[in-house]
């Protein structure tokens, strides 16, 4: 770069000295260098030109060919735009082989602006959901799509979660829908027919419910015989501890068979709960009276009540939720231990039931299993207990269905802590 500023230097001086000279000889020194001086600027404003026009005209073309520091300039621009083309092309190819992956895809893709419309969507989108083509562009996906659930979702700033519903084109299938953020407040709308997985699960709820039906027959009359024989005076005293034993595993199963009819209607029922009032002061009484009379657990039950007393919801699902929390607490709390039944309103204004023990407590690696259908950290000691394994599976839908959660705390040998927590707009002040 050095060398052409020093050519540029002297392509200056080769020009200023001969005019100089010849303005000495004719109209003097000063008007020959400003003669000079001009040519030399009108040389620079042709290579401007010649700049300019490329620009507006031909930029396609080579840059033109100069000399000198324009040269140079012609040069790094002719690289630069080079580098800027190539790069594009990799962008273009990058872009071709996202949109043909996409296109491959069988889940629909469809990308969301800051206001939540369309800028660009697949085929697989566009089959799934009765997007037509580029008339779709630039519309809000609330104009397709307008389940509550998921408008809701689309609002929120919260972690992204799947939301299954129906298809909007297509009665009998269903789509799991997720929104996920990325970006500069863009959004990724990714479908997934799950028509097959719907269809599987309905299948199986079907063939809990109808044979959990078709037991309870059976096991009513074989408890009643069993009964009849346990009650009979002439039944031989070495019968009566099996006759015994057979009573208790049928009560068992027919527990068992019970709690299943109870999920199979829990799970065929609408996701949102209707919103009856519930009085959950005197429902915690109750539960404390009935854990009491079991006869067994703890003595030192106690009900801890502050903030708004009343929710909303179905008050036999939430008894039977609760209740479930209360009667595990229980039965795995020795006598010498407590049980605490808490209700308050977190700083969020949701509704929370918590279940505190000092039982033996639970490993974390089961936490995450406990409201799994028949899932046991101890099976030798819940069966003992008289357990289904269908208690914590039932509370988590009954909360689900009101709109909450069910969170779980636990330690080996320090006792467990389960609570509801339950959204703000179901709690609301005492009627008194």
């Amino acid at each position: 770069m050095r060398a052409l500023w020093s050519l540029e230097l002297l392509r200056i001086v080769l020009l200023l000295v001969p005019a100089g000279l010849l303005g000495w000889l004719s109209i003097g020194l000063a008007p020959g260098l400003v003669v000079g001086l001009s040519l030399y600027a009108a040389w620079h404003l042709w290579q401007l030109y010649r700049l300019e026009r490329w620009f507006r005209l031909d930029r396609k073309r080579n840059p033109p060919v100069g000399s000198g520091l324009w040269g140079e300039v012609f040069d790094h621009y002719y690289r630069l735009q080079q580098r800027h083309l190539n790069r594009k092309r990799r962008l273009a190819r990058v872009l071709r082989e996202f949109r043909s992956s996409t296109e491959a895809m069988p889940d629909g893709t469809v990308v969301l602006d800051r206001q939540g419309h369309i800028v660009w969507f697949n085929q697989s989108a566009q089959a799934m959901i009765g997007l037509k083509g580029s008339q779709d562009l630039g519309q809000p996906i609330s104009n397709l799509l307008r389940e509550p659930r998921f408008l809701k979702q689309l609002s929120s700033r919260e972690a992204p979660e799947t939301i299954e519903v129906g298809s909007p084109i297509h009665r009998d299938r269903w789509l799991n829908l997720s929104v996920v953020p990325y970006g500069e407040g863009q959004r990724l709308l990714l479908i997934r027919d799950v028509t097959r997985l719907h269809r599987l699960e309905r299948m199986r709820r079907d063939f809990v419910a109808n044979a959990s039906h078709e037991l309870r027959s059976p096991l009513t009359v074989v408890q009643g015989y069993l009964d009849a024989l346990g009650e009979d005076p002439h039944v031989q005293s070495e019968w009566q501890r099996p006759v015994e034993e057979m009573q208790r595993q049928t009560q068992r199963m027919t527990s068992i068979v019970n709690d299943m009819l109870e999920l199979s209607r829990l799970e065929t029922e609408e996701p949102d709960a209707i919103r009856d009032p519930v009085d959950v002061r005197g429902m915690l009484n109750r539960l404390r009276e009935e854990a009491l009379a079991l006869g067994k657990g703890p003595r030192d039950v106690q009900v801890e009540v502050s903030g708004r007393p009343m929710m909303l919801g179905v008050e036999s699902e939430l008894y039977s939720a609760f209740s479930n929390l209360v009667f595990n607490a229980m039965r795995y709390t020795p006598e010498s231990g407590s049980v605490r039944l808490v209700w308050d309103i977190t700083p969020a204004g949701s509704g929370r039931f918590s279940v505190i023990d000092t039982g033996q407590g639970v490993e974390p690696k089961h936490i995450p299993h406990l409201t799994q259908r028949f899932y046991r950290a101890d099976p030798a000691r819940t069966r003992k207990e008289g357990g289904t394994g269908l208690g914590l599976a039932i509370a988590k839908h009954v909360i689900q269905r009101h709109g909450g959660r069910l969170e779980i705390e636990s330690q080996p040998g320090k006792g467990s802590t389960f609570r509801c927590i339950l959204p703000a707009d179901r709690v609301q002040a005492s009627p008194n």
